[in-house]
């Protein structure tokens, strides 16, 4: 998406060259067909009565013959004004009915500043000009400019037109709230006096727009639109973080003209003081705004939800790497918020892409060092997939358990100095279940961790392979030569229905495959994949949720 500003400049060039090309086209077919009829008269006739140049004897003004048609003007430039007034004031409604702040954009807009002052200034000129004439004078300099100025009055409504339905467009009113309240703070947050207090109010206002551009788009089930909202909160959040480091001591203290705002009244004293202490009240807003959003689509539009978890992921990558700790924790608590309303709605399919995301956020923190904030990703998803367990949603613990599995392996690929406690995490997430039924989820788990020690073992470390095995001896037999043969049989990648993971939870490549015989040996449990039935072929743990 284009930013407001750059958006703005390119439409504005684009009006000014069609009202350009408009008032070119007119004037030339005006002065074409006058010449021509000078030329034809001239020469059927023999003579005119304006002399020998057409050009002169269009300017040698009659004042007995003007002044009517100059009288004129004034009407005519004021009904276009009229009319330019008119429409635009119908527009600008129906869309300030939908999306708030609207009128205000459009009149803090460079270009219908413009536009209207140059329709004022030509309507008074114009009425000024008509009180000026006089029987046997008139003024033939401000007669041409009063010309000129109504020839460019009723040229430019088309292309303005057009440029109102631009700049009404609900994209590009999401890129100019963008734009402005990043300008705003970067041009504000390094002062210390009223300005700053100003520009706060400023920022809190543009995302309050934008929210509700988002809730109207989700009530009206516009995603094209609600989905540009989320991103622009985003993208407002990832760009203030680079404005951020230069900003004034004083910024990060929550300003008057912002303590009324209802989601800071709310807050414990304790907690606002420690939000100032750690600089993160704006991206606290936007993810406050997003925690609202993803409450509001939860059920109507779960694509909003996806979208949301993403964002929020890239915020948190932007924010470590900009070495922006606090703002790291800020975002796994928003995270784990995300999550728990998940599931308290009982969804289980938003719960599935969101620790997609959630898992995604872990890989990057292990491949870009950060491997505490790796660690914290692990336990925090280790937890919620022990509520999961309890609340019998048991698909998601399985996820958990799959996507714990992944991040112990990459943890162990590139040698996270946290990696054994990384595994400890994953092997606790493992208990006997308390509800009939849960045997499947508890199984998932085993599956997962059965995997991670194949890979282990086809890395050449049966320690920790070993470890995986010790934790497991107590399980049932009957129950190991289940995970052994549907682990063995799974030889697709590719599950059979569209997912975001793209993997099958079970594949495993060939040679990792391979290395099952000896982690079972281990468990004394022999090979039963011979005598599998042909439905045994397919996994029996589904990549994503029904």
């Amino acid at each position: 998406m284009i930013s407001g500003v750059h958006g703005g400049n390119d439409a504005f060039r684009m009006f000014a060259m069609r009202a350009a090309f408009l008032a070119c086209v007119g004037v030339g077919v005006f002065w074409a067909f006058y010449i021509g009829d000078f030329l034809i008269h001239t020469a059927i006739i023999g003579r005119n009565n304006i002399g020998g140049n057409p050009l002169a004897g269009f300017f040698a003004f009659d004042p007995a013959s003007v002044n009517n048609p100059v009288s004129a003007l004034t009407g005519i430039n004021a009904a276009v004004f009229g009319i330019v007034i008119t429409v635009c004031s119908i527009i600008v409604q129906l869309t300030a009915d939908r999306y708030t702040g609207v009128a205000g954009l459009f009149l803090r807009d460079r270009t219908n500043t413009i536009v209207a002052a140059y329709y004022v200034i030509t309507c008074v000129l114009s009425l000024w000009l008509s009180a000026s004439l006089q029987p046997d004078y008139l003024a033939p300099i401000t007669v041409v400019l009063a010309l000129s100025l109504t020839t460019g009055g009723i040229v430019l409504m088309v292309p303005y037109f057009a440029y109102v339905f631009w700049f009404l467009e609900p994209q590009n009113l999401i890129s100019r709230i963008r734009g402005e309240a990043v300008a705003i703070a970067g041009d504000s947050a390094t002062h210390t006096n009223e300005r700053s207090a100003e520009a706060q109010a400023q920022i809190i206002d543009a995302l309050e727009e934008l929210t509700d551009i988002t809730s109207n788009s989700i009530s009206g089930k516009d995603k094209i639109i609600a989905s540009a909202a989320v991103d622009a909160l985003r993208d407002l959040a990832i760009e203030y973080l680079r404005v951020k480091p230069h900003a004034h001591d004083s910024w990060f203290n929550v300003g008057p003209q912002i303590q009324l705002n209802p989601d800071f009244v709310a807050m414990d004293p304790e907690s606002l003081r420690d939000l100032e202490a750690r600089r993160t009240w704006v991206e606290w807003k936007v993810l406050r705004q997003y925690l609202s959003i993803y409450n509001e689509a939860l059920g109507p539009m779960r694509d909003i939800n996806y979208l949301i978890a993403i964002d929020t992921r890239y915020i948190a990558e932007a924010a470590a790497k900009a070495g922006d700790e606090q703002l790291v924790q800020l975002v796994f608590r928003f995270l784990n918020s995300y999550v728990r309303a998940t599931l308290n709605a009982r969804d289980v399919r938003t719960t599935y892409n969101v620790m997609n995301q959630y898992r995604k956020l872990g890989e990057f923190m292990l491949l870009d060092g950060h491997h505490q904030d790796a660690l914290d990703c692990v336990r925090h998803m280790k937890y919620y997939g022990l509520v999961a367990f309890d609340m019998d949603l048991t698909f998601v613990t399985e996820t958990v358990a799959y996507d714990m599995s992944t991040l112990a392996q990459i943890a162990n690929q590139v040698g996270s100095p946290c990696e054994g406690q990384i595994l400890a995490e994953f092997l606790e997430l493992d208990r006997p279940p308390f509800v009939r039924g849960q045997d499947k989820a508890l199984m998932g788990v085993r599956k997962a961790q059965t995997k991670l020690a194949a890979y282990y073992i086809l890395a050449e470390q049966e320690d920790r392979a070993r470890a995986i095995a010790n934790d497991m001896r107590d399980e049932p037999a009957e129950r190991l030569r289940q995970i052994r043969r549907q682990l063995e049989v799974v030889a697709d990648k590719d599950f059979w229905e569209i997912t975001d993971r793209g993997r099958n939870f079970e594949y495993m490549p060939p040679k990792q495959r391979a290395c099952l015989a000896t982690f079972f040996e281990w468990l004394n449990i022999e090979n039963t994949a011979a005598a599998s039935e042909p439905g045994d072929s397919i996994s029996a743990t589904p990549a994503q949720p029904e």
